[in-house]
């Protein structure tokens, strides 16, 4: 992502999630704001047995702000690598298929729970992401520091061992066992228009990605795939230019000017305040004339595709701007 703003080292004030979950013992894990620089007193030693097997459907799960109780729960028996990421970011989107990876290599003896930060505020809360890649640990509920943006393989296999380590002091020392039940289904094969858009953004080739997408809604007016992508690399270009505090600036000089309160709503999404940039545009729209009424309209709409149709965020602004429209 171009434009944002990172969050502090070491996920300070992090929600403790642990009353989420209903461990069978209650352990002793690390605090929040420990990290793997200060690690908790050891328990006492426990033995792997027959019983630390814990059933799950994979060794890398989504969890949601409906499934986060379950999260919490499984991380009482095995410690769980929790993956904030974004379909808007092609950077933490290759890390959640990289972290399987990962996981797997590690046999049972952690889980990865991966989380859509868009569609998941309450998860990104908690955790006080503001950036994409985020990844922190669970223990009995507990957060623990982990790191932000991407690591190579090897310096996260080793951040990934002491994670096991620490979980191993405070007692949690379950080994999962993937059931092999399906946890996503498998995306449908992207078209050739589709996959150049792909390519141009890895490159930072925002306005060839803009072209292939308005091919590919060309040859199929239905695909909600290139449309969604279409909106999110427009974001992307907007992004690219001009730097935070100049956005911010403007803004704040011009409360009623339109072309700043869109560059702040930007970052707004970028960032993951949905409801803020909603509020931001909707609130524009009464006294604004007919032509920034139809940019506001366009950018509204936009943002929708960006966060999609099924979120509740999405739906309620829909309905206000339908309201303001007619």
């Amino acid at each position: 992502m171009t434009a944002h703003e990172s969050i502090p080292a070491g996920l300070r004030g992090a929600a403790d999630l642990s009353n989420l979950g209903r461990p069978a013992a209650p352990a002793q894990p690390a605090a929040a704001g420990a990290g793997f620089g200060a690690p908790a007193a050891p328990a006492a030693p426990v033995a792997p047995a027959a019983s630390d097997a814990v059933q799950v459907s994979s060794l890398v799960l989504v969890a949601t702000d409906a499934t986060v109780g379950e999260i919490a729960e499984l991380s009482s028996r095995v410690p769980v690598a929790l993956l904030i990421w974004s379909p808007r970011s092609p950077e933490s989107d290759a890390m959640r298929a990289r972290l399987g990876q990962l996981v797997e290599a590690f046999s049972g003896r952690l889980v990865l729970a991966t989380v859509d930060g868009d569609a998941n505020p309450q998860l990104v809360g908690a955790f006080q992401a503001q950036t994409v890649p985020t990844v922190a640990g669970l223990i009995g509920g507990r957060p623990v520091p982990m790191f932000e943006g991407d690591l190579p393989d090897d310096q996260v296999q080793s951040v990934f061992a002491q994670l096991i380590e620490l979980a191993g002091q405070n007692g949690v020392v379950g080994i999962a066992q993937a059931t092999g039940a399906p946890v996503e289904p498998e995306p449908e094969p992207l078209t050739p228009q589709q996959q150049r858009a792909f390519d141009a953004i890895e490159a930072g080739d925002y306005p060839t990605a803009v072209e292939a997408y308005s091919e590919a809604l060309e040859l199929n007016p239905r695909d909600e795939l290139s449309r969604a992508g279409l909106s999110q690399v427009r974001l992307l270009e907007r992004l690219s230019h001009g730097t935070l505090d100049d956005i911010r600036r403007a803004a704040a000089e011009g409360p009623t000017d339109v072309s700043a309160q869109l560059a702040v709503a930007d970052l707004d999404i970028s960032g993951g305040h949905i409801q803020d940039a909603f509020v931001r545009l909707l609130d524009l729209f009464p006294a604004a004339s007919a032509e920034d009424r139809g940019l506001l309209r366009q950018r509204l709409v936009e943002y929708f595709d960006v966060v999609g149709a099924e979120d509740p965020r999405v739906r309620a602004a829909r309905r206000a701007l339908s309201d303001l429209l007619f």
